[in-house]
C-alpha cells in the first residue's frame, strides 16, 4: 500500500469514527443524561447483557487517575495523551511500509485518543460515557466500566495490533509472492 493510499485511509477512518463518537455522546447527553439506565435485553435487569447509562469521567480508563489534582490531571490527560497521540500519527506518516492491519489499528488507536481529548478540552476535562455491558446470574452480576465509541476503537485497535504480532510470519520464514511469469 502505498503511503498516500495508506494516509487516505487512515484519515479517513479516523474522520468518520471521532464523527460517529462525538456524535453518539451528543445524543446520550440528549437522552441520557438524567435518566435511568435503558436495558437490553429487557426483563433481564439487574443482570442486562447492555445498558445505555449516562456518565462522565474525569480519570483515565476506569476512572484511572480522577482523584489527582485537576491540574496535574489535566497535564496528564490532555498534555502527556496529546504527545503520544503525535507520536502514533507520526509513526503513520513516516513509515515507508506499513500493513493494512497495523493502517486500521493505528488510526482506530488515534481516532479514539482524538475523540476522548476532544471531551477532555471542550467539556470540562470530563469524557461522556454511556454504554455498560455485563453478565449475571441471580444477584451475582459482573459488569464493564461505562464506555463510549473513543474507548472502543481505542480497544480495538489494541487488540488488533496484538493479534497481527501474535499471527505474523516468523521472521524469514514470510510466503514469497509467486516470481512473475516472463512473456
Amino acid at each position: 500500500m502505498t503511503r498516500v493510499r495508506r494516509l487516505v485511509l487512515a484519515v479517513s477512518m479516523m474522520l468518520a469514527l471521532v464523527i460517529l463518537d462525538q456524535a453518539t455522546k451528543e445524543i446520550a447527553i440528549h437522552t441520557l443524561k438524567g435518566h435511568a439506565p435503558i436495558a437490553f435485553p429487557k426483563g433481564w435487569a439487574p443482570n442486562d447483557l447492555f445498558r445505555f447509562q449516562f456518565a462522565t469521567n474525569t480519570g483515565a480508563f476506569l476512572s484511572l487517575f480522577s482523584t489527582l489534582d485537576d491540574s496535574i490531571r489535566a497535564w496528564l490527560l490532555i498534555g502527556l495523551n496529546s504527545v503520544i497521540l503525535v507520536a502514533v500519527g507520526a509513526i503513520l506518516v513516516a513509515r515507508h511500509t506499513l500493513s493494512f492491519g497495523v493502517t486500521t489499528a493505528l488510526a482506530w488507536i488515534l481516532s479514539g485518543g482524538v475523540g476522548n481529548l476532544i471531551d477532555r478540552m471542550f467539556r470540562g476535562g470530563e469524557v461522556v460515557d454511556f454504554m455498560n455491558m455485563g453478565i449475571g446470574v441471580g444477584t451475582w452480576s459482573l459488569r464493564t466500566g461505562i464506555f463510549n465509541v473513543a474507548d472502543l476503537a481505542i480497544v480495538g485497535g489494541l487488540v488488533l495490533l496484538v493479534l497481527l504480532e501474535l499471527f505474523a510470519p516468523a521472521p524469514g520464514k514470510e510466503e514469497k509472492a509467486p516470481a512473475e511469469k516472463k512473456r
